[in-house]
């Protein structure tokens, strides 16, 4: 009886210790993608086209729910969509309209980089250059689309076996991305 005593509480201060570092892991995580910084707005060929990207070649995108040149993404949604935010002095890479580069101020007091007055957003699903699965999303009440070089939202649809799911609802057929629909 004492020994399944002992190897219980064992048990239990192995799995809280592990339950620990994965919460400071993710809160790590979570962290450090909560926002991106950039000096430089690049164009990027991705398979919907030339759009803008980071300098690491990251798409950015707008939020169809921003009004007014005001980011209307914050808490959770920032932390799938964090807000590009300005590091140094702004700079148009080739093909990008330097004319178009600007910043909004977020809630914080902070800088986001806007272009042609729409605050732009990485999405944390691409992980590498061109990658574009932030396209057409329907998240936190609006539609997401990667930027084109003239500022607006470019609405081409990825091609097929671009890693998102499509559901069909009452409504019609909603885009749900790599999370599936809620």
């Amino acid at each position: 009886m004492l020994k399944r005593t002992v190897l219980a509480v064992a048990l239990g201060v192995a799995l809280a210790a592990a339950g620990v570092a994965a919460a400071a892991a993710v809160t790590h995580q979570g962290s450090a993608s909560s926002s991106a910084t950039a000096g430089r707005v690049t164009l990027h060929q991705t398979k919907i086209g030339k759009v803008l990207a980071t300098s690491s070649g990251r798409t950015l995108y707008l939020f169809m729910k921003d009004k007014n040149g005001r980011s209307a993404c914050y808490g959770q949604c920032a932390s799938y969509w964090p807000p590009l935010m300005k590091k140094g002095t702004l700079r148009a890479g080739a093909g990008v309209k330097a004319s178009l580069l600007g910043t909004t101020k977020r809630k914080n007091g902070k800088r986001q980089v806007t272009y042609k007055g729409h605050p732009l957003y990485v999405f944390t699903s691409d992980t590498g250059a061109g990658q574009i699965s932030g396209q057409r999303q329907n998240f936190f009440g609006g539609k997401w689309y990667a930027v084109s070089a003239t500022g607006s939202a470019n609405k081409l649809a990825p091609p097929t076996g671009g890693g998102t799911t499509t559901s069909t609802t009452t409504t019609g057929t909603t885009d749900c991305g790599i999370y599936g629909c809620p």
